[in-house]
């Protein structure tokens, strides 16, 4: 009789001990999920301030000039592997393009636009993205259309 009772007990602590290891590893995975979506936004976050502030410093320089500026430049990028990938992609292109703030649109040559991204290799990790530039389009606004090519 003791050795049933023996059984039973050794039958529900390894039960109770499996279910505590399972529970816990599924919230795990659950909150490393969120901490994910949550560190992808947050850099979304940081890359808007940095840009609106450089934003504002250019245009603060040419208030006095009347004429046509460059005040934003927009990247449409063209990427299905990460999205924190696609996020360093695009932080690397504007970066390229954040000297054009500020100056006139009758003096920026868009060959030259295409030249400074168009055909270069990103790397990021282990990954090699070759970047193309498909369409410019040059008012206030710049806005480039780049499209990324995973290099094996």
């Amino acid at each position: 009789m003791g050795r049933v009772k023996l059984k039973y007990f050794i039958s529900i602590i390894s039960g109770l001990i499996i279910g505590i290891i399972i529970g816990s590893s599924i919230i795990v995975a659950l909150v490393s999920y969120r901490i994910d979506n949550y560190y992808e936004e947050i850099q979304k976050l940081n890359i808007d301030i940095e840009e609106r502030d450089e934003r504002l410093k250019k245009l603060e320089q040419s208030l006095n000039n009347q004429k046509l500026i460059l005040k934003d430049i927009e990247i449409v990028l063209t990427h299905e592997e990460d999205e924190i990938d696609k996020i360093t992609i695009e932080k690397y292109a504007k970066d390229k393009y954040l000297k054009l703030l500020g100056r006139e649109v009758e003096t920026i040559d868009v060959d030259i636009i295409e030249e400074i991204i168009d055909k270069r290799i990103f790397k990021i990790k282990n990954k090699e993205y070759q970047l193309k530039v498909t369409k410019i389009v040059l008012t206030d606004i710049l806005k480039i259309w780049i499209e990324t090519e995973l290099i094996e």
